[in-house]
């Protein structure tokens, strides 16, 4: 009762429809109710009653748009579609059989009769267009009595579309390629009701695409009689050997088929490999993968130059499509198109591979092996020339955007490697492709490309797949090529050394290409001096990585002995040029080629002539590269005739290592205080002002980086401490070589800085100077020490103190009683007590040219000057200076 209601209802809606003319209002009304309909059982007449109120409003105005036909159309074809089998349907209820067939047949007419209704509402190829996609997936069904429905009202569609015609549509037939592959696909059904009736769609199709063809050159010609003719010409079916079929359609369709219908056939052909959980027997399965074949291998004989154009969407379809295909053999199918169309065009399909979306997965990494492991196989040479070409340019356009093209041809290539056919032609090209990878590990670093994630295999069931980190992919590729050619050593020495972490940082990834050449030096690799030669030339080409990256490996191969055969010009001559070079990393490698070229007894003398301008080159240089550089240069300074070298490029090596002792990296303090060390060995009397002057410079930054409380760096500073005292001649307290914290210890402290101002005095303001620095330093425990040697050293100079050095020391104290750091705070405070009542207690008078101290306690001070005696008013300034300071202490 309740449906038979419904029904009345939706009747009397019409009536209201035509009243008030609502017609997208009542359509939905109407598509709600198909909706609800049982998809288990056809018990009413509900749907067909609904369809035909729908077929009768489609002849009313105004016309659906294209959004809301096509959502019509789905919701009609799912509801009738999904129905079970009549048989099925029948068994369930066997007192209603004849009912069920009779009522199933006119609904499945209702639902064709709408179809119909709606292209003749809209006769355009938009129109037939969201007519037929949506019938397309039901064609592809795993269920027999689905894709019956869907071959047979494809066949209706055209039918009407036959017997409506004249017609022209001046675009063509819209989704000829896929309608028609979908048709021919079924030829090969298992089911002989449904090839049948495709094969009798393809020419019902035909023959319109003639009608058409004929009304475009005003010809007349009749229907039944050209359908006839092409059913003889296209038939008959023939269900022993559909392929026959297949073949004879695909040949002559040839005449209507362009580039984009080429790739909708391939792409129809692609669906009919989808395995499904509902699928057929596996006799049918083959079947269906038999007529796919069939379809791809004849369509790309035939036709394969006119898919040229379309190439890159025929890739991507392939590459969407493998992840619906699982048996292995409709896999190898699919993957047909790619060695045919490269066997022909290859460049064209490597560019649209390249497109692939990375990281590769499995998909992508197989179309890549398809190029070669399956004939026809393209040319390897020219394939590898290819991706050669691809991994020399840069993946940033000149635009700034980020470009794939190199990391997607270093992926293709580690594809390649995997094969082992490849290997004689990688082998031939294996110093350029090891280069050019190397290269772009450089141009990868910090690199971002969006939407790149890890491939779900990576990561663990639940959790977020991690970033993909470019520069990680190309080093992956740079391990894999040096595998495959044997450089088994030389990766396993770079992993222990932590070469690949070293290649994949910006300040460190020419110690990683440096350190992976020396190690192909120590195990002799066979193609060193192919890539020797290689390099000669790319030190002068490209920008400044490309340049880093190639000297960086070159300055490595100079220990070889056919270094020898090669033009001085182009080794020391190149080396020295780089010396002078804007870009610190240049210079550091330039230094590492001359130090193990002075290895060679004829370049040593050459080599030693450049030291000064070696040690110049390091001047306002990164720690990191200061230390690198003077660990090679270390080596130019050994031997017994080094002791009459010129000071002058000791004291200036010392010059360059003493900024690096407040270097915020441990290893740079630790080393550039420990090479300091080591320079102040090779010095030799007699000591020069110059030598005097540097080491004493050293005093106060080796006593408060002693204080930092890092034992590490601590001992390299007592150590270096000792070999300048010892060279000097220094008598300083015993303390002062002690790594105990100054903490309660100013005593000690107090003591230390007397004795630097007595025997130095000429440098107490470079000591006042330097602890201010120190004072400043990101590191707590050196600000800390810093106030503390301010503190003892301040009173020291009393008689050489100046207003402005005192008014420096006040600033630095007030912004110290600020500090984040307690402790640091708490001294400061401490400090400025300290210094205010010792400069209270020692008044501090210019006489003369000289300053004389009084004591405070002889005199009753005043706040005015002109009230104090006459010996005292010439120090106005400090008494001024005092009462400021004292007034913001109590603030």
């Amino acid at each position: 009762m309740a449906l038979v209601e419904n029904v009345t209802t939706l009747q009397k809606s019409q009536d209201l429809l035509e009243a008030e003319g609502e017609k997208k209002t009542m359509i939905k009304k109407i598509m709600r109710q198909i909706q609800e309909e049982p998809l288990d059982s056809l018990s009413s007449s509900v749907r067909k009653q609904a369809m035909e109120i729908l077929t009768q409003l489609s002849h009313t105005q105004p016309t659906l748009g294209m959004r809301e036909r096509s959502e019509l159309v789905n919701v009609c074809v799912h509801s009738v579609f999904s129905l079970p089998s009549v048989q099925a349907m029948q068994e369930k209820d066997e007192a209603k059989a004849e009912t069920i067939q009779a009522l199933y047949h006119q609904t499945l007419e209702a639902l064709q009769t709408l179809l119909k209704a709606l292209f003749i509402e809209d006769p355009t190829p938009a129109g037939l267009k969201s007519i037929l996609e949506a019938l397309g997936p039901w064609m592809n069904s795993g269920k027999a009595h689905e894709r019956a429905r869907a071959v047979n009202t494809n066949v209706s569609v055209l039918n009407h579309m036959l017997l409506t015609l004249p017609f022209f549509m001046p675009l063509g037939f819209p989704a000829l390629g896929l309608l028609l592959g979908r048709l021919i696909l079924h030829i090969g059904d298992p089911d002989e009701e449904i090839g049948c009736e495709a094969l009798d769609g393809i020419i019902i199709l035909y023959t319109i695409l003639e009608l058409q063809k004929r009304a475009r050159d005003k010809e007349e010609t009749n229907k039944k009689e050209l359908y006839e003719s092409n059913k003889h010409f296209l038939g008959p079916y023939n269900p022993v050997s559909p392929c026959q079929n297949i073949l004879r359609v695909i040949e002559e369709f040839g005449d209507f088929l362009g580039p984009q219908q080429i790739k909708d056939l391939l792409l129809a052909a692609l669906e009919g490999l989808k395995g499904s959980s509902e699928a057929p027997g596996k006799d049918s399965r083959e079947m269906m993968q038999l007529a796919s074949e069939v379809m791809l291998s004849s369509v790309l004989e035939w036709y394969r130059h006119r898919a040229l154009e379309v190439i890159p969407e025929i890739m991507q379809g392939i590459y969407m499509q493998l992840s619906h295909i699982q048996e292995p053999r409709a896999r190898q199918v699919a993957l047909l198109p790619v060695s045919l169309l490269a066997s022909s065009f290859m460049t064209e399909v490597v560019v649209a591979l390249l497109m692939c979306p990375l990281p590769l997965n499995s998909n992508g990494a197989e179309m890549w092996r398809q190029l070669i492991l399956c004939k026809p196989s393209c040319d390897v040479r020219d394939l590898l020339d290819l991706l050669l070409g691809s991994l020399k340019e840069k993946p940033v356009t000149k635009e700034g955007r980020a470009s794939i093209v190199p990391l997607a041809a270093a992926s293709g290539l580690c594809e390649l490697l995997s094969v082992n056919s490849c290997m004689g032609r990688v082998r031939r090209i294996y110093p350029q492709l090891l280069l050019a990878l190397l290269i772009q590990v450089h141009y990868h670093i910090g690199l971002n490309l969006p939407g790149c994630v890890a491939p779900p295999k990576d990561t663990k069931k639940g959790a977020q797949p991690s970033p993909f980190v470019p520069v990680r992919w190309v080093v992956k590729v740079v391990k894999t090529l040096l595998l495959r050619m044997g450089c088994s050593y030389e990766t396993t020495f770079l992993e222990d050394q932590g070469g690949w972490e070293l290649m994949e940082q910006v300040e460190s990834h020419h110690r990683g290409v440096a350190l992976l050449a020396r190690a192909m030096v120590q195990y002799s690799c066979q193609e060193l001096c192919r890539i020797l030669y290689l390099l000669i030339p790319l030190l002068e080409r490209g920008d400044e990585k490309h340049r880093i990256t190639a000297t960086a490996f070159f300055v490595e191969l100079l220990q070889m002995e056919q270094v020898r055969r090669i033009p001085e010009e182009y080794s020391l001559g190149r080396m020295a040029e780089g010396l002078s070079h804007h870009d610190p990393i240049m210079k550091v490698l330039s230094i590492r080629g001359l130090v193990i070229l002075a290895r060679r007894s004829e370049k040593t003398a050459k080599v030693k002539a450049l030291l000064p301008s070696m040690v110049k080159g390091l001047k306002n240089m990164d720690g990191m590269l200061v230390v690198e550089a003077v660990h090679n240069l270390k080596a130019v300074f050994k031997g017994r005739d080094q002791k009459l070298m010129d000071s002058a490029v000791y004291v200036e090596m010392l010059q360059i290592l003493l900024p690096h002792f407040s270097d915020a990296r441990e290893v740079v303090r630790s080393s550039c205080i420990n090479l300091y060390g080591k320079v102040v060995q090779k010095l030799r009397a007699p000591r020069t002002q110059a030598m005097e002057e540097q080491l004493v410079s050293t005093l106060v930054p080796l006593l408060l980086t002693m204080q930092e409380g890092n034992s590490k760096v601590s001992q390299k500073c007592v150590k270096t401490l000792l070999r300048c005292s010892y060279f000097m001649a220094w008598e300083l307290p015993k303390r002062a070589y002690s790594r105990k914290p100054w903490d309660n210890q100013q005593q000690t402290v107090a003591k230390i800085c007397k004795c630097l101002v007595n025997t130095h005095r000429d440098s107490a303001f470079i000591f006042l100077s330097q602890s201010l620095e120190y004072a400043k330093n990101s590191r707590a425990s050196l600000r800390k020490c810093s106030v503390m040697f301010i503190g003892s050293l301040v009173p020291c100079m009393e008689s050489i103190m100046t207003e402005d050095r005192l008014n420096e020391v006040k600033a630095a104290l007030d912004n110290l009683r600020h500090d984040p750091e307690a402790s640091v705070c708490i001294y400061a405070a401490q400090v400025q007590d300290h210094i205010l009542a010792s400069c209270w207690q020692n008044s501090w008078l210019p006489h003369g040219n000289s300053w004389v101290c009084y004591s405070a306690t002889t005199h009753r001070w005043s706040p005015s000057c002109e009230n104090l005696p006459t010996s005292h008013q010439r120090r106005s300034w400090i008494m001024q200076a005092l009462g400021s300071w004292k007034m913001s202490l109590k603030k």
